[in-house]
């Protein structure tokens, strides 16, 4: 069985595909031959090769939001890829491809398409992109997190799978003790994780900034707060002369299972693959979807949500002065926790790999 997996850009993107990759393995270990194939010059080309798989990447890139010369070039770049993508699939002789998102995923799965190989398509977020809506008409499968996806996709070819992840999810109460030691915290008082994603978020830094007073002096919650690599400096220097009693505040989070175990409220972004983490460990949480997405799909993911009672929802012009405030109240009102505790526990997939490798293996069958 050889296999292309294609997508990327972003780590919502790639571990989906990679989370994919190893439950093939698992299941056919050496009778499956996988190959990615990316974007040149994106995280997926020195990710992929450090977890042992094979890469091509496609010189392909996205339309710039702002005017720039680099636009100009994208009409070539997309005529290139599809070429490459093309000899790609030829030389390799997939029996299928998937698509998970991402610069290279279309010119890909276009060139399957054109060649007469099935092709399966991992949608991760709630609302649909142009790409995959046009991929989707010649697609064998269409594996989605979210209901009522008909409206981008045809019926007969949509299977709810979740969306794939890396790593162990689920009850993790039982090491709260021992994160709230590794972060320094009380025991007996509410905990609020701020997290932004590995590069941060100015908006949800800038929220603690505005009530960093209220934190510290009231005494009443705690705070782990992830400021992002890009803003960890910036904020060194604001707050150098600051005592943070209750505070843990770093760049960059390595024990997350810590973090789930020791939070009591979540405030996140709501990107595709941390919502359905945070679905699986089924924490209350209050989404600030970011603005500055494709067709503003972090707030149609955060809507989800939203609309079944299983999380919060504002907007980004007005979390700063809102977000924190909310999160503070939130962490008092455990009926209100237990009862979003409930409803996004209800939306968590846990074997989702493991149910796009059986659609896989449907498309193969036929």
């Amino acid at each position: 069985m050889k296999i292309i997996l294609s997508g990327g850009g972003t780590g919502g993107h790639i571990y989906p595909a990679v989370s994919v990759a190893e439950a093939l393995k698992r299941k056919y270990g050496e009778q499956v031959e996988i190959l990615f194939v990316g974007a040149e010059g994106k995280m997926e080309m020195e990710r992929i090769p450090a977890l042992g798989y094979p890469i091509i990447g496609l010189p392909v890139a996205g339309l710039q939001r702002k005017l720039s010369l680099k636009n100009l070039a994208l009409p070539f770049k997309v005529i290139k890829s599809l070429s490459r993508a093309r000899k790609i699939v030829r030389d390799f002789r997939p029996d299928v491809v998937v698509g998970f998102g991402g610069y290279a995923s279309a010119p890909v799965l276009r060139a399957a398409q054109s060649l007469g190989v099935p092709t399966v398509i991992q949608e991760q977020n709630s609302y649909a992109g142009v790409t995959n809506k046009l991929l989707a008409r010649r697609a064998r499968r269409i594996c989605v997190a979210y209901d009522g996806m008909e409206r981008f996709f045809p019926a007969d070819r949509i299977v709810k799978t979740g969306n794939p992840l890396r790593g162990t999810f689920g009850d993790v109460s039982a090491k709260r003790a021992e994160a709230l030691d590794y972060f320094g915290l009380q025991a007996g008082k509410p905990v609020i994780l701020l997290v932004g994603g590995s590069l941060g978020t100015r908006t949800l830094n800038e929220a603690v900034m505005r009530h960093l007073d209220e934190i510290v002096s009231r005494g009443s919650v705690q705070l782990i707060w992830q400021t992002g690599k890009y803003y960890a400096a910036g904020l060194d220097e604001r707050l150098k002369n600051r005592e943070l009693s209750g505070v843990w505040r770093g760049a960059f989070i390595e024990r997350m299972d810590y973090a789930f175990a020791a939070a009591d409220v979540v405030v996140s972004r709501a990107g595709a693959s941390t919502v359905s983490e945070l679905c699986l460990v089924g924490l209350p949480t209050i989404f600030v979807p970011s603005p500055n997405v494709a067709e503003d799909h972090q707030t149609k993911n955060a809507q989800a949500l939203s609309s079944v009672g299983a999380a919060l929802l504002i907007p980004d012009a007005e979390a700063v002065e809102r977000v924190i405030p909310a999160a503070i109240a939130l962490s008092s009102d455990r009926p209100r926790r237990e009862a979003m505790r409930k409803h996004i526990l209800a939306l968590g997939i846990p074997d989702s790999a493991d149910r796009v490798v059986r659609e896989i293996e449907k498309v193969l069958e036929k």
